[in-house]
């Protein structure tokens, strides 16, 4: 452990210029106008891997952005880590809400201000970083394999099909991803779970055209009113899902499994706190903590329609639209569920408009096991460098590729994140403290000197 303090004591100035040079690089994958940064970011990654000390470093080409490929094999009898994480990033809109320009980074309070500081190009990073330390102190115990895309953001469409025509060059033992959060440094964690995601668009048609409100109001329906009304019919008064057959496959906690699960430090003052409301909202009979991590739920993501500019304009509108995210777990199907999400929307769409569903992308809900050696490697690493045990929790974002990862390649994942709920992911003022940054450098090597030791 001190040498590994060391090494990054000597070599920290280094490294945060280093992750400011990659912050810099407006790498967002749903805006084709960034295309030339999102590929010139792609080349940064290869380009500090190899320097790193990989090998057969590759950029490899996909139909949509590449896959950054590198390994270092020192033994093959000895176990295979794949690292995996993404370089592109969430759009900075939007841009107004921002403290300092998304794409430069500012450092306040100990902590580093850009768009993907934390989601995820801090934490992917952490292990480029922690691999060159391992190579240079000459202390890398086992294999290790590099797998960094530029499609999450928007999918990972073209990410399954990598790994299945890749599945031998990809062959590993663990599958190693930072892109989660812990309950606080003072509180360290490792999430055993994350909800799966089905996430659909739906546009409502009323008349062909945009309409004079005053000539035509009150005798056509306004698609952005009945698209309102649609929504909100989406929820009961205990603000469970009505769809039909959402439920079927949820399976309920335990007694024990609810116990452990709220046994978590959580304070549900500072969260009301921090977020600036006044009281949690949710599914009745269920604490937050379920909430967020257990339950499925069906979120408003974005809704436009009509006029929205400045001053007035007295139209009313042809069409409205909006964008439906649905977190899903464990036994839940994205496939299934987006097929009966379309099924329902459509047959509450009164006769007056029409109805249009389109399903974009999914994924499906995952839990990791406790009782692998790499988790008891995760957890021997945490103890040694936090002098604590973590707690096991449930994540309630999504990581499509961990189900691929199992399908296709047949090994589990170990989700070893070391952000913060609070750091504003996919929001304006994202954030990443720079002590944790430091914290995931020092505590992946000891992750992959445990994870050798446990598999002998």
């Amino acid at each position: 452990m001190q040498e590994i303090k060391k090494y990054v004591e000597d070599n920290k100035q280094r490294f945060l210029d280093e992750l400011f040079e990659l912050l810099r690089f407006p790498s967002v994958s749903a805006d084709p106008k960034y295309k030339a940064d999102v590929l010139k970011t792609a080349d940064f990654v290869a380009a500090k891997l190899q320097e790193a000390g990989a090998d057969k470093v590759e950029i490899c080409q996909t139909a949509g952005y590449p896959i950054i490929y590198g390994e270092k094999i020192i033994d093959p009898s000895l176990p295979t880590v794949l690292v995996y994480g993404h370089y592109d990033v969430q759009p900075a809109d939007p841009v107004e809400l921002w403290d300092t320009p998304p794409f430069e980074p500012t450092v306040r309070d100990g902590k580093i201000y850009a768009r993907g500081a934390c989601d995820d190009k801090g934490q992917f990073y952490m292990h480029v970083k922690a691999f060159e330390l391992m190579m240079k102190t000459d202390t890398l115990a086992c294999n290790v394999k590099f797998m960094i895309e530029g499609e999450e953001e928007v999918g990972s469409s073209n990410l399954g099909v990598f790994v299945k025509a890749n599945a031998e060059r990809l062959k590993a033992d663990v599958v190693l991803i930072s892109d989660t959060s812990m309950i606080s440094m003072e509180n360290p964690s490792i999430e055993t779970g994350l909800r799966g995601l089905a996430y659909m668009e739906v546009e409502v048609t009323g008349p062909n055209r945009d309409l004079h409100s005053g000539v035509y109001g009150g005798a056509v329906a306004n698609p952005i009113t009945i698209l309102c009304k649609m929504i909100a019919s989406l929820h009961d008064e205990n603000n469970h899902i009505v769809i039909p057959e959402f439920y079927d496959r949820v399976v309920e906690l335990t007694p024990a499994e609810k116990e452990a699960l709220n046994s978590a430090p959580f304070d549900l003052e500072e969260y009301k706190k921090d977020l600036d409301i006044q009281a949690e909202w949710g599914e009745k009979g269920y604490s937050t903590l379920e909430r967020t991590g257990t339950r499925p739920t069906l979120e408003v993501n974005g809704i436009w329609g009509g006029y929205i500019g400045e001053g007035a304009k007295t139209v009313l509108p042809s069409k409205a639209n909006a964008k439906i995210s649905m977190r899903l777990v464990p036994h839940q199907n994205s496939e299934e569920i987006s097929a009966i999400f379309q099924k329902h929307f459509e047959s509450i769409a009164p006769e007056f408009v029409k109805v249009k569903v389109t399903a974009h992308h999914g994924g499906e809900p995952v839990v990791t096991p406790t009782d692998s050696i790499a988790y008891r490697a995760a957890e021997k690493a945490i103890f040694d460098s936090f002098g604590k045990n973590p707690i096991p929790t449930r994540g309630g974002g999504s990581i499509p590729i961990v189900a691929l990862f199992e399908d296709v390649l047949g090994i589990k994942s170990v989700l070893l994140g070391f952000g913060l709920d609070s750091d504003a992911l996919h929001s304006p003022n994202e954030k990443y403290d720079i002590f944790n940054y430091y914290k995931g450098i020092e505590t992946l090597p000891l992750f992959h000197k445990y994870f050798a030791e446990l598999s002998k």
